[in-house]
């Protein structure tokens, strides 16, 4: 069941990765916890990260933003290696959704979309549910709202990659579907995007390819309609609990 390399049979195919990793190890405070992570993500495309509870999924797409420094490897952006820090990253084309809500509470929902790199009217495009929030501030929303809040203002920059992480944490499955269909639509516009995920099934609803993390390794790759296919005998076989960061 194992493959070892990632087939996708999406439109994407035939062009080059934006963002690639290449043997990547990673970690804190130099103990690794991450190993020879080889993955890459392309124009138009949903690659999603599953894996259990300290597979390293975290600690992979921290690293590949720039927010912690690889202990090995390569990472590879448009092509070229880079370890620049994040916030050069970001100003290059990379679009984050971190773990934790980047909302800052203090301030109302239209300063929030105004201190993100896009234009806030992109953003309610692509959110118009945000419209009627624009004066209350960030720290009084909904779970909910504030995950909108914060994939609206990354996604309104029109980033060449997303990196996001968990981004169903927590809320009600009405709404996980709403920020799951805006990453399609990114996608089809021509975005790649990396998602973090531990509810696989409905991750693997809109990605194109797949990688499974256990204990800091690639375990499996492919597409996402072969996850889908085998997602028993996968869940089975690799998501029990894990004892890695």
């Amino acid at each position: 069941m194992s493959v070892d390399t990632a087939p996708t049979d999406t439109a994407s195919a035939g062009t080059a990765p934006v963002l690639e990793a290449t043997d990547l190890s990673a970690g804190y405070r130099r103990v690794p916890c991450v190993r020879n992570v080889s993955l890459d993500v392309r124009p138009g495309e949903i690659v999603v990260i599953l894996g259990p509870n300290g597979a390293g999924k975290t600690t992979t797409l921290l690293t590949l933003s720039g927010a912690l420094p690889s202990l090995g490897g390569e990472i590879r952006w448009r092509g070229e290696p880079t370890d620049r820090a994040l916030h050069h990253r970001v100003r290059d084309g990379l679009g984050v959704v971190p773990e934790e809500r980047s909302v800052i509470s203090q301030l109302s929902v239209r300063d929030n979309l105004r201190i993100g790199p896009g234009p806030v009217e992109r953003a309610l495009e692509l959110f118009p549910e945000l419209r009627p929030l624009l004066r209350r501030r960030a720290g009084l929303l909904s779970g909910g709202e504030q995950q909108m809040l914060s994939t609206a203002r990354a996604l309104a920059a029109e980033p060449a990659v997303l990196l996001a992480d968990e981004l169903s944490l927590g809320l009600a499955p009405k709404i996980v579907t709403r920020l799951m269909d805006a990453l399609r639509a990114a996608a089809d516009r021509g975005a790649g995007v990396l998602l973090v995920e531990q509810h696989a099934r409905q991750a693997l609803g809109v990605a194109d390819r797949a990688y499974i993390l256990r204990r800091g390794s690639v375990v499996w790759a492919g597409t996402a309609a072969e996850a889908r296919r085998d997602l028993r005998q996968i869940e089975g076989a690799y998501f029990g609990q894990d004892t890695g960061a």
